[in-house]
């Protein structure tokens, strides 16, 4: 399984997916940079989530709070206490440090050391603010992205007259300061939730728990995650966040054992009550009837986007023995391909010549590409044989190629190659652009 994961990440990096922070200078451990098709399919991974919670029959609306945070609202949330702590071991002999639920018995993994007596580590990132830089003027980056909807929910309620139940989503970047950084972008210490908060009567909570977790999980379904590599595991008290009665992991099989890609956590009316608490507002929320006030309590889904994104490009990773890319072990081809779904996709369609020294046919494959590129994210390539090129398409995940051939010159038609089947069709260019809004739109309804 270990090659699996080598494997992806080298082709990752081969075609310009996830590169390494800062590699050039050593790198900066539990960092990564996202290149054009990593860029383009952590986008559509987030399109594909807002399209869920915007476009439902539900009331639920977008949300952008700062990355910076005032001490005082972590700690009313608990996030400078004892609630967002780990347990920290450092090897007495080579001094690398790791989480202690992470290690078996008393020696260290790496050089067989003794391990010091294990030590709380709070996840927060401290950031100085002003020209003095002390205490009182220090903030943090935030740990999660909900605190700021929570702090704000007073203003949400009034400026958008709110009415209960209703849902604010919000995607962004997040920070911890993690111990020990591993398995590529599954733990890092710089990545992006995409969290909702729903805000319901405390009687009701129960029943949207249930909704939202069925909604999660058919949308992992629906973009193609395949059932048996996801399972729920409900978390027992012990060992549950500090604001949640209720906790849930969705956990997929990644080829390094089954982790937690997404939470769905029923928060009671924790933040709500505490920040009242600690600011002196009142958070509570007023019935429309005006004759009651209660703290609503707050179901939330909160997935990471690296996790979900490394869970998808697992999911789609397929190696086929017979390809075209020569192993260094051996003289067997191989070839790797991403079925990922098409509305995932970094790239929809691939613009191809069959051949490059004659101009007729190059000018023909330019003006099929120039037809179709404002209306999907196309790549035009012309170097290499045709089937080198096909692969090329399928190792980064684009759902059709279009080839334009001498035929084409004749009778105004290409080929159409689907990248799962490797079924072609001829299709005249005047009916292209419809036949791939066909493919290609629409392709996630979540309503």
């Amino acid at each position: 399984m270990e090659k699996v994961i080598q494997n992806i990440m080298s082709l990752c990096k081969r075609r310009g997916f996830i590169f390494p922070s800062a590699e050039i200078y050593g790198g900066l451990n539990g960092v990564y940079d996202y290149g054009y098709l990593g860029a383009e399919l952590k986008k559509n991974l987030k399109q594909a989530w807002w399209h869920q919670m915007l476009f439902s029959d539900l009331d639920i609306f977008s949300f952008d709070a700062a990355v910076l945070t005032p001490k005082k609202v972590l700690q009313a949330s608990g996030h400078l206490g004892a609630g967002f702590e780990d347990k920290l071991v450092e090897c007495k002999s080579c001094h690398k440090r790791f989480k202690a639920d992470e290690v078996q018995g008393s020696k260290c993994p790496e050089c067989g050391g003794e391990l010091a007596e294990p030590k709380n580590f709070n996840l927060m990132m401290k950031v100085p603010i002003g020209v003095t830089g002390d205490t009182a003027s220090m903030a943090y980056l935030r740990p999660e992205t909900c605190q700021g909807i929570f702090v704000n929910f007073k203003n949400i309620v009034s400026t958008l007259r709110a009415k209960i139940p209703f849902g604010v989503a919000q995607v962004g970047k997040s920070f911890r300061n993690e111990i020990n950084p591993k398995n590529f972008v599954f733990r890092t210490r710089e990545f992006e939730q995409m969290e909702m908060e729903w805000f319901c009567e405390p009687i009701q909570s129960d029943k949207w728990f249930d909704y939202w977790l069925e909604k999660r999980l058919s949308w992992y379904y629906k973009l193609g995650i395949k059932k048996d590599n996801l399972r729920v595991q409900e978390v027992p008290k012990e060992e549950r966040a500090h604001y949640a009665i209720r906790q849930v992991d969705i956990e997929y099989s990644f080829p390094f054992g089954w982790k937690e890609i997404e939470g769905v956590h029923n928060r009671g009316d924790w933040d709500l009550s505490n920040h009242s608490k600690f600011s002196g507002e009142n958070l509570k929320y007023l019935a429309p009837e005006g004759d009651r006030e209660f703290s609503p309590y707050v179901i939330e889904t909160s997935v990471g986007v690296e996790r979900a994104l490394f869970a998808f490009l697992c999911e789609a990773f397929t190696q086929v023995e017979g390809g075209r890319t020569k192993t260094t072990e051996s003289n067997k081809e191989v070839e790797f391909l991403l079925r990922l779904h098409k509305s995932l996709a970094p790239v929809k369609v691939l613009v191809l010549p069959l051949v490059r020294n004659k101009p007729e046919v190059v000018k023909k494959a330019k003006e099929v590409y120039k037809l179709l590129k404002p209306h999907f994210l196309c790549q035009y390539d012309e170097k290499g044989s045709i089937g080198r090129r096909y692969r090329r398409g399928d190792e980064i995940g684009v759902p059709f190629s279009i080839t334009i051939d001498f035929d084409t010159l004749k009778r105004d038609d290409v080929t159409i190659r689907d990248r799962d089947t490797m079924k072609q069709e001829r299709i005249k260019i005047k009916n292209l652009l419809a036949l791939l809004n066909k493919y290609l739109k629409g392709t996630i309804n979540d309503k």
